[in-house]
């Protein structure tokens, strides 16, 4: 193990934040550069090589968490690296985008702070960057099986490289004009610099891995003719129908689907606008739903120049403790106070949306909201608390229903979905139709970015499998389990 008394020698100290006032000036990663590394090898100290390490069991992936904190604390950085990569892709990903329920798992957190599992993860793959050990490793011989993956989010990205390290020739289809699916146009560059995605689409590219952008299969390219193309498929397209609010005023301008607002800032800092052209600059923001998707129109809206942003969420606010029917190494909700959140503006719980007021052009101007309670197990309007709030932009961060429908995938495929309204898959996350397979959002419905690289590299192996009757790809820790998830 690593310190035996790291964890009553150090306390828990995180990534710094760059100072708001700096921080909101520009679209940078928020956390200061290189602050990681002096502490590093102590926070990973803490480990207490547990003989359950229930942190495995809270990680999707299955990291190897007590192993690669040793190399960390020892500061062997390439061994650290190779052991998150033994079970992770792309752990830069998961180091800056996960909510970690590796540490809600942690069995140091059942009295103390747990480990600072993310930062320890995301210093040991930036050191590896830094220091060149992060190679392509392309098969040594070829299969002569071809397969299409449809999505270049995390879930396509992750079985798109395990097939092509496995041998066979992969095609990755994205219907935007650049790879990374809502990696690229959905997380804010404060969040996460496309500098990481960018590196890890030029690995794959040496490997063998083909890319191509600006396709939507189903409207530009037909399911069945793909399927006839290749020897396989995998469709990891996500879940991006969004959820709407249909209340009266719903139709003025200036009211958008989070994943309407969000790309357009993404796409100024690709250098596709000066301007976007959906901006909150000098306007009232509100945010409805109170998740990541709204931390981060929040903290767009405040780097646009925003004149005030407010967050509205219609449960009533987490607690900041365990609830008792969460216990420890369940991932708990709890009250979250993210960078975007540390940089202004209000945030209102246990209220719902009634309706919009706009101005004579048809522009929003109000929201109209009244408070909610639990009556009965239902969350029912309180009244006499109806009131209305100024609202120029509004975005709408609800959550998402299930994969597009309307591009006729789907259908043409025809692939049976299941009672939750995604695709259908076995164990081996094969649909009904013998060769096409799903993982990620599309098959497990809207998740976290943990769950869709496992998923991916699920779905690989059980593609392999299919492709070549036994597959040497990693099998996966537990492909369906979701005991503790909420």
């Amino acid at each position: 193990m690593a310190d035996p008394k790291g964890f009553l020698n150090h306390g828990r100290e995180v990534a710094k934040s760059r100072p708001v006032d700096v921080r909101l000036k520009d679209w940078n990663e928020v956390y200061v550069p290189g602050s990681l590394l002096p502490i590093i090898s102590k926070q990973a100290s803490r480990c207490m090589d547990c003989g359950i390490p229930f942190c495995h069991n809270g990680c999707p992936l299955g990291n190897l968490i007590p192993e690669w904190n040793d190399y960390a604390y020892r500061e062997d950085w390439a061994a650290a690296s190779e052991r998150l990569h033994a079970t992770n892709n792309f752990p830069e990903f998961t180091g800056r985008l996960c909510p970690a329920p590796c540490e809600s798992a942690c069995v140091l957190g059942i009295n103390q702070p747990p480990v600072t599992i993310k930062n320890v993860e995301v210093s040991i793959i930036d050191k590896a960057w830094d220091s060149g050990d992060v190679e392509p490793q392309a098969p040594e011989r070829l299969s002569g099986k071809t397969v299409a993956v449809i999505g270049s989010g995390p879930a396509g990205l992750a079985a798109a490289q395990q097939l092509t390290r496995a041998g066979h020739t992969v095609a990755v289809y994205e219907r935007a004009d650049r790879v990374g699916g809502l990696l690229r146009y959905g997380i804010p560059e404060f969040k996460m610099e496309k500098r990481h995605i960018n590196r890890r689409i030029e690995q794959m590219r040496a490997e063998g891995t083909r890319f191509r952008t600006g396709i939507e299969i189903g409207r530009d390219l037909k399911a069945t003719d793909l399927k006839k193309r290749y020897d396989a498929v995998v469709i990891a397209a996500g879940a991006t129908t969004a959820r709407d609010l249909p209340v009266p005023g719903r139709e003025l301008k200036g009211i958008h689907q989070a994943m309407e607002y969000l790309p357009l800032a993404n796409k100024v800092q690709e250098g596709d606008y000066v301007a976007p052209p959906i901006t909150a600059e000098g306007k009232h923001v509100i945010v409805i739903g109170g998740g990541d998707t709204g931390a981060d129109c929040v903290g767009t809206a405040h780097r646009q120049g925003a004149a005030s942003v407010t967050q509205l969420e219609i449960m009533p606010r987490p607690g900041e403790d365990r609830a008792p029917h969460q216990p420890w190494p369940t991932f708990p909700m709890l009250y979250k106070v993210t960078s975007a959140h540390e940089e202004g503006g209000e945030r209102v719980y246990s209220v719902s949306t009634t309706h919009f007021e706009g101005d004579e052009d048809g522009n929003v101007q109000w929201l109209h909201l009244s408070e909610v309670e639990f009556i009965d197990g239902r969350l029912t309007p309180k009244p006499g608390t109806e009131r209305k709030i100024p609202a120029q932009l509004v975005t709408l961060a609800m959550g998402f229903t299930g994969t597009d429908r309307e591009n006729g995938l789907v259908e043409q495929f025809g692939l049976e979905l299941d009672e939750r309204g995604n695709i259908a898959r076995d164990a081996d996350f094969q649909t009904n139709v013998p060769g096409v397979f799903v993982a990620g959002d599309a098959g497990r419905g809207q998740s976290l970015i943990v769950w869709a690289i496992a998923e991916g590299r699920s779905a690989a192996r059980g593609c392999d499998r299919f492709l070549t009757g036994a597959s040497e790809l990693p099998a996966p820790i537990r492909p369906t389990d979701r005991s503790l998830m909420v």
